[in-house]
């Protein structure tokens, strides 16, 4: 087994028969995942105006990390202002961390969890 598998991994003309792919059925770690709570959660949120910034910050209020896209506000300098100064002042009362990651996502993180901001891939 272990021979099969190095010889197809350093053999690049070597191709895999059909049976050898799995089909991963992730239906049964969603059911694990919905029966137990985690202590937070990394939310996905797109910010389409300040009007959904309430929500996002109830989300670091609770305890959970928000990846926020902002591509739709970033071009409008008010609304962006806005999102980032309200958002900075939710990570002060919280004394979390928030961090511009690529153009347009922002991670905010809840008290206890730090955006480590060097990248773990070394550039070369």
């Amino acid at each position: 087994m272990v021979k099969g598998f190095l010889d197809k991994l350093l053999n690049p003309q070597a191709r895999l028969d059909e049976e050898e792919y799995i089909d991963l059925d992730l239906a049964q770690y969603e059911d694990i995942m919905d029966e137990e709570p985690a202590a937070l959660y990394v939310k996905i949120a797109e910010l389409t105006g300040v009007n959904d910034l309430p929500e996002v910050k109830k989300e670091v209020y609770n305890g959970n990390i928000v990846i926020l896209d902002v591509a739709l506000v970033k071009n409008d300098k008010i609304s962006m202002d806005r999102t980032v100064k309200e958002l900075k002042q939710v990570v002060a009362d919280v004394r979390g961390d928030i961090a511009m990651a690529e153009h347009d996502t922002v991670i905010i993180t809840p008290a206890n969890v730090k955006v480590d901001r060097k990248k773990l891939v070394r550039k070369y």
